[in-house]
């Protein structure tokens, strides 16, 4: 594939729309076995398909948490938190969205959900995969987001993108992101590369298996 086929465009979104339509989400327990049954809360992230700063191919947004966060400070994220009271998951990508990035997106942009990954940390985060469209600029919270990166979907089908690391239980995955020059892992790294497995590619790949490392627990 070359990048002509990741243009920002209505053929795009049509593409990525039509896979996830077809793909069947499994929606996971909201308690933890590995914890005695401690529930686990409700959150979701937004991958938002966007178009690149300087070029009519389309990105996602990553997000480097604010070292003064309470939970995963310093970290890699995708867009996102818990919900609210009362909201769905899809409202609670959209509003972080906004909170985080200025991003203002209409339900209308919804483009499908991925399976639900259940985290070390106390979570089960629902992804969220919305249409980015609007032409006004970024704008994030400096108390939630320091630093915002644009992620060429050309560079998540790369065939090296992804490593494995053995473990005494299921192996922790991790993405190599060249236009960041470091590597991301789950959850964030697992539900990006269910999106680009499902959402790009066509295929039904499930990821919640995936193991988390250490410093992605607290």
């Amino acid at each position: 594939m070359t990048s002509q086929d990741y243009q920002h465009n209505s053929s795009l979104r049509e593409s990525i729309a039509g896979r996830l339509s077809h793909f069947e989400q499994s929606r996971q327990s909201h308690t933890s076995p590995a914890n005695q049954g401690t529930p686990l809360i409700s959150a979701a992230v937004a991958i938002a398909v966007s178009k690149l700063t300087n070029s009519q191919n389309a990105c996602i947004y990553l997000t480097k948490r604010s070292t003064n966060l309470r939970k995963h400070a310093g970290q890699y994220a995708l867009p996102g938190g818990k919900a609210d009271p009362g909201e769905t998951y899809q409202q609670a990508a959209l509003r972080e969205l906004s909170e985080e990035l200025g991003l203002r997106i209409d339900s209308s942009q919804i483009l499908g959900t991925l399976d639900d990954f259940s985290t070390r940390s106390g979570f089960v985060i629902t992804p969220v995969v919305v249409w980015d469209d609007s032409t006004s600029a970024l704008a994030p919270n400096p108390d939630e987001v320091a630093q915002v990166f644009e992620i060429p979907l050309q560079e998540l089908i790369n065939p090296d993108l992804i490593s494995l690391q053995e473990t005494d239980t299921t192996p922790i995955l991790s993405l190599y992101v060249p236009s960041i020059g470091n590597r991301i892992y789950s959850p964030t790294a697992a539900i990006i590369y269910q999106f680009r497995e499902v959402g790009l590619l066509g295929r039904e790949t499930r990821v919640s298996h995936y193991e988390q490392p250490g410093f992605a627990w607290r």
